[in-house]
């Protein structure tokens, strides 16, 4: 297996016609990126509602632009080159899949489905259309952390990598009621960078979720997880969504403690590094193809646009970014048994549920795969980060 290949655009270099799917809250932050973007042009907005579809719209200073609640529908009157997917995560499978069926590549909001089993679907899916499926981890699209990785590849053999995530947002709705809200709803971010600081893939998890007795959170919203990830590296997790005081930046705060010393990084400003003895810094690592573009999710359209313009694969692309709710999947299950999981375990049930949900080419190449961890990162040989 060969690292994944999909349609290009061809033609004039003019911008991208994209349809942006979901209209609520980050919907319209996507829809004012979009605007804002020289690489595509909005073709029109789905959403559920149609009032809430016309009315982003028009907030976004698009009246003229078509709404409607059907994707298939708008596709045929108005002729994309590709889709935005930000809906709730329940609707990222059938979005995803309808898109694709169109023909049209996708570029879709955290996490990749809301399960691990419907991911495994999504990634199939896409290998078989031929079409380009890339999730958008924003938080990767930052320059600290590109340079963090550039100095942290001079502390030579890493050994132990944490995180320390401690903020008391009140956000009020569905967080508040939902079970494992921080690791549900955040600790992704933090999963994904440490795979990409350690260009590693986790082998097993430890975790434990708590909740203080001042939480004004229904579920666990604190928790603490320790990672053997490949080569042996360690990967510690700690977080809370409700610790006020002293509080960290939301990208967390961070220390990676190697062979030649060590480096810290507190998620906004510059890495600090204590490496006497380490060499001199190299090239640096190469910052996404549209590092240029922006941080955030303007970076991740950014690279959208240049991967289906070149062919390169971009970070996020779905075969890569599968490990990274893996890594979520696995730390609830062992918060909710109190034992140390396997990922490897993970993903065998995990394909089995895709399995008995599919059908078709798509249940046919899942049943192909050696292992779930062999498929994925064969297909993900690209270097992250790299155009």
């Amino acid at each position: 297996m060969t690292a994944p290949t999909f349609r290009t655009v061809s033609g004039d270099r003019r911008p991208l016609r994209v349809i942006v799917v979901g209209a609520g809250g980050m919907g319209r932050a996507w829809l004012s990126t979009v605007r804002s973007s020289p690489d595509v042009t909005l073709a029109g907005v789905v959403d559920l509602d149609p009032l809430v579809a016309r009315a982003a719209a028009e907030a976004a200073g698009a009246p003229e632009i078509p709404t409607g609640t059907d994707l298939t529908a708008l596709a045929a009157a108005t002729d994309p080159d590709a889709v935005i997917d930000v809906t709730v995560p329940a609707a990222h499978l059938p979005v995803t899949l309808e898109a694709l069926s169109l023909g049209l590549p996708v570029l879709g909001e955290k996490p990749v489905a809301e399960t691990l089993p419907e991911a495994l679907r999504l990634t199939a899916a896409a290998e078989l259309s031929g079409r380009l499926f890339m999730v958008s981890q924003s938080r990767r699209y930052n320059r600290q952390l590109f340079r963090f990785k550039d100095q942290a590849r001079r502390l030579g053999a890493p050994g132990i990598l944490t995180t320390e995530f401690f903020l008391a947002p009140r956000f009020g709705g569905f967080r508040d009621a939902m079970d494992h809200p921080l690791l549900l709803d955040m600790a992704i971010h933090p999963f994904d960078t440490a795979r990409f600081l350690l260009d590693a893939e986790p082998v097993s998890v430890y975790c434990q979720e708590y909740n203080p007795s001042w939480s004004w959170y229904r579920g666990d919203a604190a928790t603490t997880a320790i990672f053997e990830m490949t080569g042996g590296t360690r990967y510690i997790y700690t977080g809370s969504w409700c610790s006020p005081g002293l509080e960290t930046s939301w990208n967390g705060s961070w220390r990676l403690s190697g062979e030649l010393g060590s480096a810290c990084w507190n998620g906004d400003d510059p890495a600090v590094v204590e490496a006497p003895d380490a060499p001199p810094a190299g090239a640096p690592v190469p910052a996404p193809s549209a590092g240029g573009a922006g941080g955030g999710i303007a970076g991740a359209l950014a690279e959208f646009v240049h991967a289906l313009r070149t062919g390169t694969v971009p970070m996020g692309e779905v075969h890569e970014n599968v490990m990274s709710l893996a890594m979520v999947a696995a730390a609830v299950q062992s918060a909710s048994t109190d034992r140390r999981v396997v990922l490897d375990e993970v993903l065998d049930t995990a394909r089995a549920e895709a399995l008995a949900a599919a059908d078709g080419e798509v249940r046919e190449l899942i049943g192909s795969w050696s292992s779930v961890r062999d498929a994925l990162t064969a297909r993900a040989e690209n270097p992250v980060g790299h155009g």
